[in-house]
């Protein structure tokens, strides 16, 4: 998630969970077949996709254990592009282990809500619903501390890029209320967030994707309330 959210990207209780004999190779070693984007299809930047603001995007790091963890991540355009990662979370340490990953944009509101709030784990890098990904290289540019958790902002070097499908935008008030339903439900819990406003949120939010949102929306907004144990 975006700024203040992204303490809980990747629904990580701290590093040192997995097996720690997995495979050592960098981040590098991602999908070598598939079509990659022409340099002239990208902006200035190497990225194949739009930046504005903060774009929400899932990345996914390789871990210890040789598998990808896939997570929900904000990033910031600007030259060069950044994204903040919030705690001792899963990303954090591949970052930091690693040395990149794959930053990719997927219109599938399931995926989106598995990637800010479970912990899930694929043996690709590039997820089947992506549209296109970037393999980027990290740099810790400084850390500091908010309220006593530990917030690190990375600059992306994009290395390589792909796009999968190009589609036909449209606008869905289901599928926004379900990554803003995303945002609230990440912050529960947290001291700085009134959490009587976000259960307010979260109804109204769960309203619209009743009445907006399509099978997938629907279904995404379940696979919400599985993973948040609050009721609204």
């Amino acid at each position: 998630m975006s700024d203040d959210t992204d303490a809980v990207d990747d629904g990580d209780t701290g590093p040192g969970e997995g097996a720690d004999s997995g495979p050592t190779e960098s981040a590098d070693s991602g999908p070598t077949e598939g079509a990659t984007d022409p340099v002239d299809e990208r902006d200035a930047h190497g990225w194949p996709f739009e930046l504005r603001g903060v774009t929400e995007t899932v990345v996914t790091t390789l871990g210890p254990n040789g598998r990808w963890n896939v997570a929900a991540l904000g990033v910031h355009a600007g030259d060069p592009a950044t994204a903040r990662t919030y705690g001792r979370t899963r990303t954090w340490r591949n970052f930091r282990e690693r040395g990149g990953g794959y930053v990719q944009v997927t219109r599938d509101p399931v995926d989106f809500v598995e990637a800010a709030l479970a912990v899930r784990e694929e043996s690709d890098p590039v997820l089947e619903s992506a549209d296109a990904w970037v393999r980027v290289a990290v740099t810790e540019r400084d850390e500091t501390d908010e309220d006593g958790t530990p917030v690190v902002t990375w600059t992306l070097d994009p290395r390589e890029a792909g796009v999968e499908r190009e589609r036909v935008p449209t606008t869905n008030r289901g599928h926004a209320a379900v990554i803003e339903g995303t945002v609230a439900a990440s912050r529960l819990g947290v001291p700085a967030f009134d959490t009587a406003t976000l259960r307010e949120r979260l109804a109204y939010f769960e309203s619209v994707v009743e009445r907006c949102g399509g099978p997938r929306e629907r279904r995404a907004w379940e696979r919400l309330t599985d993973l948040v144990e609050a009721e609204w």
